[in-house]
C-alpha cells in the first residue's frame, strides 16, 4: 500500500536517529549499570528518538499544510488570505514568495474578469439590439433587456424555453448576415438583420443570435426621402405655377381694359407661350420623375462589351471620344438600359469638357470578377460629392437631377455600382461602372 506523504517522513525521521538509539542501547547493555537504570535510561532515550521524529515530521509538514490552504483559499476565491514572509533565502521562503505573488496575479486577474463581465453586462441591457443564446437542444440561456422587451416576459420566464416556443426557430437556420422578416409573439411582424455566431460558456456550445429591428430605420429613411421628394416637387411645382399665375392674372387685366391697347394681341401671345413653355418644362420634369420610378427589372440577355461601347460612342458627335479598348468580353445585362446608362455619362462628360475641344476618354477593363467602365473627361472636376446622387439635385442651369440617379439604379439593378470622383493624374473628373461578368 502506498504510504502517506506525512508518515514517510516521520519513518524516515526514525530511520535517521534508530542508529543512535541503536548504539545507546549496546553501551547501556554493556555498561556496568543495574537493569533498572538500563531500562529507564532506554525508555528515556526511546521517548526522545520519537518526539525528534514527530518534531522532524511537523517541521516538514506544516508549511505544506499553510501552503495547501493557501492554494485551496485561491481555488474557492479568497484573495486576501497571504503566506507570512521571512527574511530567508531558502527554499521555503521562495515557495512562500512564489504563492503570495501568484495570489496577487489571479486577484488582479479576477478584478479584471469582474469589470470585464460587469461591463460587458452593462453593454448588453444598455444596447439598443436584440441578443439571444441557445444551447445545441435549441433552449434559451441567456438574454438581455431587449429581447425580453421584445418578447414582453422577464428573463426569469424565458429561461429554458425552446427556441420553437418563442417563435425564433427562423433566426437560428439558414444562412447569416440576413435580412429576415419574423414575426415574434407579442410583437407582431417586422423585419429583422440576422447574425448568428457560435461561442462556449462554462464549456458548453452555444449560438449567440444578434437580432437588429431595421423596419424603424427604413421607416425613417423613407419618411425623409418623401419629405425630400415634397420638398422638391413642391419647388418645381411651384416655379412653374407661380409665373403661370402672374401671366394669367395679366393677361386677364389685359382683357378686361377698355380700350384695350393697341399691341394687345401680341402681348397676349407672348403670354400664352410663356404659360405654353412653363408647361412643357413642367411636363418633363414630371416625365422624368415617372421614368425614374418606374424603372422595369432588368432583362437580361448576352451583350458585346466592345459592341456595346462603339455603338453609345456613335450617337454624339459633339466632341470626339477617345475609345480605350479592353479585352472583348461578354455580359450577361439589359442593354437598353446600359445604352442609357452610358448615355448619360458620355453626356456628363461631353458637357463637363464644353468648347475646349478635349477630347472624352472611356476606357473598359476586366477588375476581378467585375467589368470596369471608366468615362473620363477635362473639365472643371467635382466641387462636392454630397449630393450626387440625390434625386432632382442638379447644378446645370436645365438638368433635372435625374441622370445620375438613374445611371445608379440601373447599375444596381445589374449587381453594380456607379461612382464619380475627381481625377488624380489632371483636371477633370472619372465616372466608373463597375458590373459583374457573370449573373450568377
Amino acid at each position: 500500500m502506498r504510504i502517506p506523504h506525512d508518515r514517510r517522513i516521520f519513518l524516515l525521521a526514525l530511520l535517521a536517529g534508530f542508529p543512535a538509539l541503536a548504539a545507546a542501547a549496546i553501551l547501556l547493555w554493556i555498561a556496568p549499570v543495574s537493569g533498572l537504570l538500563r531500562g529507564t535510561l532506554l525508555g528515556a532515550l526511546t521517548v526522545v528518538w520519537l518526539a525528534v521524529a514527530r518534531a522532524a515530521q511537523l517541521r516538514v509538514i506544516r508549511p505544506l499544510q499553510v501552503i495547501a490552504n493557501l492554494l485551496a483559499g485561491l481555488r474557492e476565491g479568497h484573495f486576501t488570505l497571504r503566506a507570512r514572509e521571512e527574511e530567508t533565502d531558502d527554499v521555503l521562503g521562495a515557495v512562500r514568495r512564489e504563492v503570495n505573488a501568484l495570489q496577487e496575479t489571479l486577484r488582479e486577474q479576477r478584478l479584471g474578469a469582474l469589470e470585464a463581465d460587469a461591463l460587458l453586462r452593462r453593454v448588453m441591457e444598455e444596447i439598443d439590439v436584440v441578443v439571444f443564446a441557445f444551447d445545441s437542444g435549441r433552449a434559451l440561456r441567456l438574454v438581455n433587456r431587449a429581447g425580453e422587451r421584445l418578447l414582453g416576459q422577464p428573463a426569469e420566464r424565458l429561461i429554458g424555453r425552446t427556441a420553437a416556443q418563442l417563435g425564433l426557430e427562423p433566426s437560428l437556420e439558414g444562412e447569416t448576415p440576413r435580412i429576415l422578416e419574423m414575426a415574434v409573439p407579442g410583437s407582431g411582424s417586422g423585419r429583422w438583420e440576422v447574425r448568428r455566431r457560435p461561442f462556449r460558456q462554462g464549456g458548453l456550445p452555444l449560438d449567440m443570435v444578434v437580432l437588429a429591428d431595421i423596419s424603424r430605420v427604413l421607416r425613417a429613411e423613407e419618411r425623409q426621402v418623401w419629405q425630400r421628394l415634397v420638398r422638391v416637387l413642391s419647388h418645381e411645382i411651384n416655379n412653374s405655377l407661380a409665373p403661370i399665375k402672374s401671366l394669367a392674372g395679366t393677361l386677364t387685366s389685359l382683357l378686361n381694359r377698355e380700350p384695350r391697347p393697341p399691341d394687345w394681341e401680341s402681348d397676349l401671345a407672348t403670354g400664352l407661350d410663356v404659360i405654353g413653355a412653363r408647361s412643357d418644362a413642367l411636363n418633363r420634369f414630371m416625365a422624368s420623375y415617372a421614368r425614374l420610378a418606374k424603372l422595369p427589372p432588368p432583362t437580361l440577355a448576352p451583350l458585346g462589351v466592345g459592341e456595346w461601347v462603339r455603338r453609345v460612342v456613335q450617337l454624339d458627335g459633339r466632341l470626339p471620344v477617345r475609345v480605350m479598348a479592353g479585352p472583348e468580353l461578354t455580359i450577361d445585362a439589359d442593354g437598353d438600359q446600359l445604352d442609357q446608362l452610358l448615355i448619360n455619362l458620355l453626356k456628363n462628360a461631353i458637357e463637363a469638357t464644353g468648347e475646349s475641344g478635349r477630347a472624352v476618354e472611356l476606357e473598359w477593363r476586366v477588375r476581378g470578377s467585375d467589368l470596369e467602365v471608366e468615362v473620363r473627361d477635362e473639365g472643371p472636376g467635382l466641387g462636392s460629392t454630397t449630393n450626387l446622387f440625390t434625386p432632382f439635385f442638379t447644378t446645370k442651369p436645365a438638368g433635372s437631377g435625374i441622370g445620375l440617379v438613374f445611371c445608379r439604379q440601373v447599375a444596381e439593378a445589374h449587381g453594380g455600382t456607379v461612382t464619380l470622383a475627381n481625377r488624380a493624374d489632371r483636371r477633370g473628373c472619372v465616372a466608373r461602372v463597375r458590373l459583374p461578368i457573370s449573373s450568377g
